[in-house]
Parts: structure tokens; C-alpha cells; sequence
């Protein structure tokens, strides 16, 4: 019964791609209302069998939050914000941009997929194991992929200066990555790309766009506001490291 009991409140899974990535072995643990110590007790006995586990305390619940202070090593890594807008239609889709389905690998893509913001350059065991390349290597997995949809806008000589990548789960579209160019910074290229991802995603009958950033990025956390996105979920992230 106690088995069963987790199951309901904790999601557990082994993450092979940063296994293979990182060189440790590595799991998340989603925790999705607050635990009881025995249940706080078995989960820990899954934590032994991994060297790097990513704890999600989604809503950043404080019993949870204490428990993990309280028994563990681990550490606050990141607050992510959970936001969603909700598709009433019908939109028009942005005369400056191009959407593309199984795009080929683009250079211009991967350069341009350097975020300030991230647990994997923050903390310095995953930095010093390749933390700064994971959005590249994200970026570089989705090219030729069927299930992923790129929005691209150009500059006047056909450059790339800024991108969206998104994808649909059952029928939501998930804004996975977005990034304008440096020298092109409130220029209205995102907000041109979220349009665009409007348009596509009510005409595949989608009603909902979820996005999440992290809370140090005010940047980002103030874009998606003013194109309609509304604050859903904030959830905190621990890193606990078994050496």
C-alpha cells in the first residue's frame, strides 16, 4: 500500500539522455504534493541507486521544501515559472517569419542557442561536465525530427535572428526554446515568433500554449506577460548529488 501511495504523489524516472550526457548516473523525482516522512523515507532508498538526482517540487510546496532542506545535501538549483495562454482565436500569422517542420541542422541555429539563464552552467558539478553545450545539444537533437516545429525569422540578408522551437502534447503546444539575436533585443522578432505559434497551434486545434523560464530571467518572465501568457505554476528545483 505505501508503494502505492508514493506512486500517486512522487513521479520517478531514470534520465538516460544525461546519464550518457554527464557521465553520472542521473534520475528526477517529481514530487507532486507534499510528502509524509514515510514516504519522504522511501523515496530516499531510490535516491542510493543514483549519483545525480534532480528533485521537482512543483508548486514549491513547504513541507516538501523542508524535508529536503532538512534531510539532504542537496540545493536550490532553480525556481521554474510555469505560465500558460490560453487560444481563443482566430490570429493572424506575422508576414516576417517562416515555420518549418524537420528543419535540417542550421549553424546559425546552434550558435544561437547560448542562454544566460540555466541549472546546467549554475551548477558547477554539471558545468564542469559540458552544462554550457545541453541547449545546443537540445537544439541539435531536433533537427530532422518529425515532432519538431522551428519558427525562424530573418534579417534582410537572409540571416537568422531568431528562433522558436516548439512541439504539441496531446492538445497543447509546448514552447521548448526561444531566442533572438543579441543586437536585436526589443525589436518585436519575439513577440513575431509567438504569434506565429499562436496561429499555427489554434488552426491544429490546440487551445493552450505552456511555456516555463526560470525566476532569475525577468527578461523572459516579462515577454511572456505581455503576450497574454498567465502565471500557472512555481516550481523549485533541487540538485542532490550522491559522492
Amino acid at each position: 500500500m505505501r508503494g502505492k501511495e508514493l506512486e500517486n504523489t512522487v513521479t520517478f524516472s531514470e534520465l538516460k539522455w544525461d546519464t550518457n550526457f554527464f557521465g553520472v548516473t542521473s534520475a528526477r523525482a517529481t514530487l507532486h504534493k507534499s510528502l509524509t516522512l514515510n514516504q519522504w523515507d522511501e523515496l530516499k532508498i531510490k535516491f542510493k541507486d543514483f549519483q545525480f538526482i534532480t528533485i521537482v517540487n512543483q508548486n514549491s510546496e513547504p513541507i516538501n521544501a523542508w524535508i529536503i532542506g532538512k534531510d539532504t545535501s542537496s540545493f536550490l538549483s532553480d525556481v521554474n515559472i510555469q505560465f500558460v495562454k490560453k487560444l481563443l482565436g482566430p490570429y493572424e500569422f506575422p508576414k516576417n517569419v517562416t515555420i518549418h517542420n524537420s528543419l535540417k541542422k542550421n549553424d546559425q541555429i546552434i550558435k544561437m542557442a547560448n542562454f544566460q539563464f540555466s541549472k546546467f552552467i549554475e551548477d558547477p558539478e554539471l558545468a564542469k561536465r559540458g552544462g554550457n553545450q545541453v541547449y545546443r545539444q537540445w537544439v541539435i537533437n531536433s533537427f530532422n525530427r518529425p515532432d519538431k516545429f522551428y519558427v525562424l525569422s530573418r534579417n534582410e540578408n537572409d540571416e537568422i535572428n531568431g528562433f522558436l522551437l516548439y512541439s504539441y502534447s496531446d492538445k497543447t503546444c509546448v514552447i521548448e526554446l526561444i531566442a533572438v539575436s543579441q543586437d536585436q533585443k526589443n525589436t518585436g522578432i519575439g513577440t513575431s515568433l509567438f504569434k506565429a505559434v499562436e496561429y499555427e497551434a489554434y488552426k491544429n486545434d490546440c487551445r493552450k500554449i505552456n511555456v516555463g523560464t526560470q525566476v532569475r530571467n525577468t527578461r523572459a518572465i516579462n515577454f511572456y506577460n505581455k503576450v497574454g501568457c498567465k502565471q500557472v505554476g512555481c516550481h523549485q528545483v533541487y540538485h542532490l548529488w550522491n559522492f
